[in-house]
C-alpha cells in the first residue's frame, strides 16, 4: 500500500481537503495586492516646484505666481524640477495674463535661456488626483530622487528572493504550519509597520520584510495543499489557486479605487493577513513530512482526525504506525539520496534543460513585472488599466492550456514568450497619442506573458526528474524572483533613453522563447524519475547517479530506522 493508497482510506477529495484548499488559497488572493502594490502607493502626481518662501505673492492667484516662478517646457507645462532663481515679474504683461495658454510660447521660451533657473530648493506642490496621498508625494521622492521608486520595488523583490531561500530550508526543518503561521504574522505586522514608517528607508525596511514572508506564505501554503491532496486533481488545484492570483488583481483595483491614500491601503492589503494567521491553527501538519521526520506518531494522529472529519471513522481506525512506515518506505528510500543544485549540471541533458528555464523564467517574469509595475505610461486611468491587465490572465491561462494539450509544451512556451516581445517591441513604434493602441498592444503583451508562466510552470514539472524536481523548480523560481528585481531598475534607463526599456523588456522574451526551442517536448510522455531516464528519454546512454548496491544499503538503513521508531 502506497501512501497515497492511505490518503483515498481517510478521504483525499472530502470535505478537510476543500475547506483547507480554500481557507489556504484566501491569502493568495492578497498576494497580487503586495506585488503590485507599487502602481498605486508610489505612482507620481503632478508636481513643479514651490515658489520661494521669502517672496510675498499673496495678491497674486496661483496661476500667476506660477507663471512667474516656475519655467515650461517646450509642451507648454511647468517644469518639474527647475524654477526661477527670481520671479519672472515681466511675464505678467502689465495688467496680468495669468493663464499661460493666453500667451505664445515664445513669449516664455525666449526668455528662458536668459534667466537664471535653480533647484527646487523650497519643496514641491503636488496635484494629487487618482491618489490623495503616495509615498513620492510624502516623501518627495521625485527628480534627483526618482530612482528611489524602483529602488523601493527591487528592495521588496530583493525580500521574496531572500524569502524563497530560507523559508524553503526551514520549511523541510521544523515542518509546513510552523512556518506558514510565521509567515502569515510576518506578513501581517510587516504590512502594518510599513503603512505606518517615518520615513522612506524605514518603509523600505518593512517591504524587504513582507517580502519575505511572501515567500514563506506562498511555499508553505502550496505544500500543505498539495500533500494533502491526490496526484489526480492537482492539475486542477493548481490551477484554481492560480486564478486567486488573477482574482487578485482585480482585488487590489478595487480596493485601490475606494481607498486613496497610501498608509490606509497599506493597512488594508495586510490585516487581512491577521485573519489568516488565526485559522492558519486549524490546519494538520503534513502527514508526508511527518514521517520523513521521524514522527510517525503525530502522522497516524493527523490522518485519523482527517478520517473522522471525513465522516469516515472505521477506515480512520484500521490505520496504523506499521501501516504508515510501510507506506511510506519509498519515499523514505528517495529522501536517503542526496541530491543537490550540482546535480541539475551532472549531465549534458539536464544541463540544457536547466539553462534554457532559466532564461524562460527570468525573462517571463523580468518583462511580466516591467509591464505591471509602471502603469501611469500608458496615460489611462490606472484602476482601469489595472482591472484589464488582471482579467487578460483569464482568457490568457484557458488558451495557453488548450494549446499546450494540442500543440504541444514547447510551441506554446516559445509562442507566448516571442509574441509577447514582438508586441512589446510594436508599441515602441506606436505614437504616445495613440492611447488605445498602445494599451491594447501592452494588455495583449501581459496575457501572453501570464500564459508563459502558466506554461513554464507545468512544463518545468515535467522536464526535471523526481529526485531533483524541488531542486530545478527551486532554482528557476529563483531565476524568476531575479527577473523581478531587475526590471524595476530598467525602467531608470528611460529618463537618458525614453525608448530603452521598452526595447529590453521586448528583446528578453524574444531571446529566451528562441532558447526555449532546445527543450525536449513532454506532452503525453512518463515523468522521469531519475537523471538517468531524462538521458535515455532524449537518447543519451549514462551510467546510474546511485549503484544497485547503494540502493540496496539505503534500503537497509531505512528498515533499520523504521524498526527503532517503531513502539
Amino acid at each position: 500500500m502506497a501512501f497515497a493508497d492511505l490518503l483515498e482510506q481517510v478521504g483525499s477529495t472530502s470535505r478537510f481537503q476543500v475547506i483547507q484548499v480554500t481557507l489556504l488559497s484566501m491569502p493568495i488572493l492578497m498576494m497580487a495586492s503586495h506585488n503590485l502594490l507599487q502602481n498605486f502607493v508610489a505612482s507620481v502626481p503632478p508636481h513643479h516646484c514651490n515658489a520661494p518662501r521669502n517672496l510675498s505673492l499673496s495678491s497674486l492667484s496661483q496661476e500667476q505666481t506660477l507663471l512667474i516662478t516656475v519655467p515650461r517646457d517646450k509642451n507648454g507645462r511647468p517644469e518639474k524640477c527647475q524654477r526661477y532663481a527670481a520671479p519672472q515679474w515681466h511675464l505678467l504683461r502689465g495688467n496680468g495674463t495669468s493663464s499661460p495658454q493666453e500667451m505664445d510660447s515664445s513669449d516664455y521660451m525666449d526668455e528662458l535661456p536668459a534667466a537664471e533657473l535653480q533647484g527646487c530648493k523650497d519643496g514641491w506642490e503636488y496635484h494629487m488626483g487618482e491618489m490623495s496621498s503616495t509615498i513620492i508625494s510624502e516623501w518627495d521622492l521625485v527628480c534627483d530622487f526618482r530612482s528611489l521608486k524602483e529602488t523601493g520595488q527591487t528592495i521588496y523583490m530583493g525580500g521574496v528572493l531572500l524569502g524563497s531561500v530560507i523559508f524553503g530550508g526551514l520549511s523541510d526543518r521544523f515542518g509546513r504550519r510552523f512556518l506558514l503561521l510565521f509567515s502569515n504574522l510576518l506578513m501581517a505586522v510587516g504590512g502594518t509597520c510599513a503603512a505606518f514608517s517615518p520615513s522612506f528607508p524605514v518603509f523600505c525596511v518593512f517591504r524587504f520584510i513582507t517580502g519575505m514572508a511572501i515567500s514563506g506564505l506562498v511555499l508553505n501554503s502550496f505544500s500543505l495543499i498539495v500533500e494533502w491532496i491526490p496526484t489526480r486533481i492537482r492539475t486542477v488545484v493548481g490551477t484554481a489557486t492560480g486564478y486567486c492570483y488573477t482574482m487578485g488583481q482585480l482585488i487590489l483595483a478595487l480596493v485601490a479605487y475606494f481607498i486613496r491614500d497610501w498608509r490606509w491601503l497599506m493597512l488594508a492589503v495586510s490585516l487581512p493577513f491577521y485573519i489568516s494567521f488565526l485559522y492558519s491553527w486549524w490546519f494538520l501538519e503534513s502527514a508526508r513530512w511527518l514521517v520523513l521526520n521521524r514522527k510517525s506518531e503525530q502522522a497516524v494522529k493527523n490522518l485519523k482526525t482527517v478520517a473522522r472529519f471525513n465522516g469516515r471513522h472505521e477506515e480512520g481506525d484500521k490505520i496504523n504506525i506499521d501501516m504508515l512506515q510501510e507506506s511510506m518506505k519509498k519515499e523514505m528510500f528517495c529522501s536517503q539520496a542526496s541530491y543537490s543544485v550540482v546535480d541539475l549540471l551532472r549531465t549534458p541533458i539536464i544541463r540544457n534543460i536547466t539553462i534554457c528555464l532559466s532564461a524562460v523564467w527570468f525573462s517571463t517574469s523580468f518583462a511580466y513585472y516591467g509591464l505591471s509595475m509602471d502603469l501611469q505610461k500608458f496615460g489611462v486611468d490606472i484602476y482601469l488599466i489595472q482591472v484589464i491587465f488582471g482579467a487578460v490572465d483569464i482568457p490568457a491561462k484557458v488558451v495557453v492550456t488548450v494549446s499546450m494539450s494540442i500543440f504541444g509544451r514547447r510551441p506554446s512556451q516559445c509562442a507566448s514568450l516571442i509574441l509577447s516581445g514582438v508586441t512589446i517591441l510594436c508599441n515602441l513604434l506606436v505614437p504616445y497619442e495613440k492611447q488605445t493602441v498602445r494599451t491594447i498592444l501592452a494588455v495583449v503583451g501581459k496575457g501572453c506573458l501570464a500564459a508563459s508562466f502558466n506554461c513554464c510552470y507545468l512544463y518545468s514539472g515535467e522536464l526535471f526528474p523526481t529526485v531533483v524536481r524541488q531542486n530545478g523548480m527551486g532554482w528557476v523560481s529563483m531565476m524568476a524572483r531575479v527577473g523581478a528585481m531587475v526590471a524595476p531598475m530598467v525602467l531608470l534607463s528611460g529618463e537618458t533613453v525614453p525608448w530603452l526599456p521598452g526595447f529590453i523588456y521586448g528583446v528578453a522574451p524574444i531571446l529566451s522563447g528562441l532558447v526555449a526551442i532546445y527543450l525536449p517536448e513532454t506532452l503525453g510522455g512518463a515523468l522521469p524519475d531519475t537523471i538517468q531516464d531524462v538521458d535515455e528519454r532524449s537518447g543519451m546512454k549514462t551510467s546510474p547517479i546511485i549503484s544497485p548496491k547503494k540502493e540496496e544499503l539505503a534500503m537497509t538503513d531505512i528498515n533499520n530506522s523504521l524498526l527503532k521508531e517503531a513502539p
